[in-house]
């Protein structure tokens, strides 16, 4: 048994971590503020403000095979790593591919040039997450000398997603309400791709390699299949035959549809322009030859549709609402003509 020290875990990924550590046998801490979420019953809690003075306080009395830090503040990755460092005997911090430099190269390794780090005296701000994680990274190899892992997802997915990007296609797909606005690949620079992982297979990955004793960085992303296969496999996990109608891709900007992400969006589309060739092809070699298990993206989709709400025509996280929809379908009809 491990004594695993979780620095968050409230969260998404956090608690789907602390949830499988706990059902192997191992003890798991969760130090966090408790805001994003509960903590997860069972789990021993420090409930702390990390902007605090002395907020790790309450973990230095105790050495741990593990720690794992999810922040994406250079400031707590700081304070953190300097307080519980000499009490750890393994490290890992979770990044993101968000911190790599260029996104315009499929298959590029972990060895690629990084966005400059964010200092930890810096201001943090959304439109620096990736330099943010890239600080911290930084920190964590700096501080032990490189003895951590920097695990970097991609797109991550699965039951209970707060972003509504995983959950929109197969949730919408399952609802027999109307047509249904798919879209067509014609406005790219580039053949679009969808690499996600879902989350239960990337919190094993961690638990699996931290507790192995693995360091340097590592995409843990998952397998690059094209956009099309990915809604087909969507539509095959909703066991739906909907009427489809095409959505051109080049008419996003004019009709005011956001990529990716967000209301009004086309949720695992990215933008058009040729600097996102890469962003969904991430080389997932040494992923997989640490023994990065992944199911398939149909089992991802088919285990949403059982575990959340239905789409009923309303606004996730991201995609359209029904209103949006059918304003869409509209205008892509009256193209067609």
């Amino acid at each position: 048994m491990a004594n695993i020290l979780i620095l968050g875990g409230t969260a998404w990924l956090g608690r789907t971590l602390a949830a499988q550590a706990m059902e192997a046998g191992h003890a798991v801490t969760c130090l966090a503020r408790g805001k994003s979420g509960d903590f997860p019953k069972g789990m021993a809690a420090i409930e702390v403000d990390r902007d605090g003075d002395g907020a790790y306080a309450g973990a230095v009395s105790q050495q741990w095979d593990l720690v794992v830090e999810l922040t994406r503040m250079p400031a707590h990755a700081r304070a953190a790593v300097e307080a519980l460092s000499p009490r750890a005997r393994h490290w890992i911090f979770v990044s993101s591919c968000s911190v790599y430099a260029d996104h315009s190269t499929p298959e590029v390794p972990e060895e690629a040039e990084l966005l400059e780090p964010l200092e930890s005296t810096e201001t943090y701000t959304p439109e620096l997450y990736g330099q943010a994680k890239s600080g911290c990274e930084w920190l964590a190899m700096a501080t032990r000398g490189n003895a951590a892992l920097v695990v970097r997802p991609g797109l991550i997915g699965g039951p209970g997603d707060p972003s509504g990007r995983t959950t929109y296609w197969p949730l919408r797909l399952a609802d027999p309400r109307g047509p249904v606005l798919v879209p067509l690949d014609d406005g790219s620079a580039y053949r679009q791709h969808v690499q996600l992982i879902d989350v239960r297979d990337l919190a094993a990955f961690i638990l699996d390699a931290g507790l192995a004793g693995r360091t340097g960085a590592v995409n843990a992303v998952g397998q690059a299949v094209p956009l099309q296969d990915a809604l087909l496999a969507a539509r095959e996990a909703a066991h739906a035959n909907p009427q489809i109608v095409p959505y051109r891709l080049s008419t996003m900007v004019a009709d005011g549809v956001s990529p990716w992400s967000g209301p009004r969006s086309l949720p695992l589309v990215l933008p058009l322009e040729a600097d996102y060739a890469g962003f969904a092809r991430r080389s997932d070699a040494r992923a997989l030859e640490w023994g990065l298990e992944r199911r398939p993206l149909e089992e991802t989709f088919r285990d949403i549709i059982a575990c959340e709400e239905p789409w009923a025509g309303r606004q996730l996280g991201a995609g359209l609402s029904a209103a949006d929809e059918g304003q869409l379908i509209d205008i892509a009809r009256s193209k067609a003509v």
